[in-house]
């Protein structure tokens, strides 16, 4: 059952990411194009998408001890801005304007045919394996180091 949760939540998520345009990569250029063609459509998705978390999470965490499909929540350990957290959301950032893909809209652009999602989703799991490496070299620390 929680994998069919998953693939249910999955599968609803990449509709949205579809149907919003987030899965085409021009349409995200544009975006972030401020001073040529500007596109301020995923700013409406984004904050749609903010509408609806927040008090869902809010509602959530009252209600609940722990999650359906788990022990507990899994909430981030530190809750401060700090130079790790301003370097990941820059190169996040900066590798989402160079493709027009974040790993959320990389996937459905597969299933739309968009072959560049294919070098975007290779880079980004290599990046991954290179975090990986440099956490195992204790180059970096990460308050709960990930699965």
């Amino acid at each position: 059952m929680k994998y069919f949760a998953a693939l249910l939540i999955g599968a609803v998520f990449g509709l949205g990411i579809v149907l919003s345009g987030m899965a085409d990569p021009s349409k995200v250029m544009n975006f972030f194009d401020l001073a040529g063609t500007w596109d301020p459509s995923l700013a409406f998705v984004m904050a749609g998408a903010l509408l609806v978390t927040a008090p869902g999470y809010a509602l959530l965490q009252r209600r609940r001890k722990k999650p359906v499909f788990d022990a507990r929540f899994h909430i981030p350990a530190r809750g401060r801005i700090d130079g790790r957290l301003i370097g990941g959301s820059l190169l996040f950032g900066i590798g989402w304007g160079i493709a027009g893909f974040c790993p959320g809209g990389s996937i459905p652009a597969l299933g739309l045919g968009h072959r560049e999602a294919y070098v975007f989703l290779v880079a980004m799991v290599a990046g991954m394996l290179i975090a990986r490496r440099l956490l195992d070299m204790k180059v970096f620390t990460l308050a709960e180091r990930p699965a």
